[in-house]
């Protein structure tokens, strides 16, 4: 089969692999569309020393099954593989297993036309669902997983709340767009790219802001700040922008370097709290999202072949894409 293989830092090389064998209660599925991840960025530039090269990449990813008892179903991947036995997985938060790891990780992922994942890893959808919606889904869940999180924290219902969005790529435009949906009025959405800030004014968030070029944001000026960079200058911007007995959400995982102003969330009451990816039903939810055109026409993404990827890869480390998510279509013929 073809697939997109991470061999080396800053290098991502398209090339034939061995076609891969499902074990026990494992499906083999056909990869139809599949979104860059920010982790896989992070794992390009040689950062995440978990995904050690050569290494097939991809995770957010959808395709048609072609063994076991799914066989001919439409289906996205969750790409999470949890234990399903400790305390966190019976309780409903697979998310927090110590024991999960992902395809994509150590193991191959879905930047392929072929890759293997458990069945109880997959999720039906519907067979008229175009499969580049579909690989937002994972992205999605993230979102969905978050925006749940900061709503339980808020102190008024979300559509009174003064949020503001940090970083325009996927995850901060789908959190952008969740909170729109369920009727925030006042969302600001702030990224350092001008390309990805008119993208953002295209999907339908208009209010938007680049820290480099315009006004500093007041201080405590918003109920609740989703940071979806999560970085040292984008978590002391949120410390900075959060309003007194406000909420952080802390979503990015760019680095883990800095400091913050413990003195102002203390003195505050300052919530901070960390989302961390999702579960089968944020999964749910996001397809259900997706589908149902809760998120809108999500004319924000950009679509290439997978025989693309490495350019893709380039092109958005150099900043050179508007577009807060591309997907890659194996769009070839075996």
């Amino acid at each position: 089969m073809k697939a997109l293989v991470y061999t080396d830092k800053e290098r991502i090389v398209f090339r034939d692999e061995p076609k891969p064998v499902p074990a026990e209660n494992e499906a083999l599925v056909k990869i139809s569309s599949v979104g860059i991840c920010g982790s896989d960025m992070h794992a390009y530039h040689g950062h995440d020393p978990r995904r050690v090269p050569p290494l097939i990449l991809g995770h957010e990813a959808c395709g048609i099954v072609e063994s076991g008892k799914f066989k001919g179903q439409k289906v996205v991947l969750n790409p999470l593989l949890s234990c399903g036995k400790c305390h966190d997985c019976l309780t409903g938060r697979s998310n927090l297993c110590v024991s999960r790891t992902a395809i994509g990780l150590k193991r191959p992922g879905a930047f392929a036309q072929y890759t293997t994942i458990p069945e109880s890893n997959l999720i039906a959808i519907p067979d008229d669902m175009p499969t580049e919606l579909a690989a937002l889904a994972e992205p999605a869940a993230t979102a969905v997983h978050a925006v749940a999180l900061a709503e339980k924290a808020v102190h008024r219902p979300l559509s009174e709340n003064r949020v503001l969005v940090i970083g325009a790529g996927s995850i901060g435009l789908l959190c952008a767009l969740l909170l729109k949906n369920k009727g925030c009025r006042n969302i600001v959405l702030s990224d350092t790219n001008p390309l990805r800030l008119k993208t953002v004014v295209k999907a339908g968030i208009t209010n938007i802001h680049n820290p480099v070029s315009d006004e500093k944001f007041s201080e405590n000026n918003f109920d609740l700040v989703i940071d979806a960079v999560g970085c040292a200058p984008t978590r002391n911007a949120a410390v900075h922008a959060v309003s007194q007995g406000g909420v952080i959400l802390h979503v990015g995982l760019q680095d883990s370097m800095g400091t913050l102003d413990v003195r102002k969330i203390t003195l505050q009451e300052i919530t901070f709290i960390g989302a961390f990816s999702y579960t089968q039903a944020d999964i749910i939810a996001a397809v259900d999202a997706l589908y149902s055109g809760a998120l809108g026409d999500l004319n924000w993404i950009e679509q290439r072949s997978l025989s693309e990827g490495a350019t893709a890869f380039d092109d958005l480390n150099n900043g050179r894409t508007a577009a807060a998510k591309i997907i890659l279509n194996c769009d070839f013929v075996d």
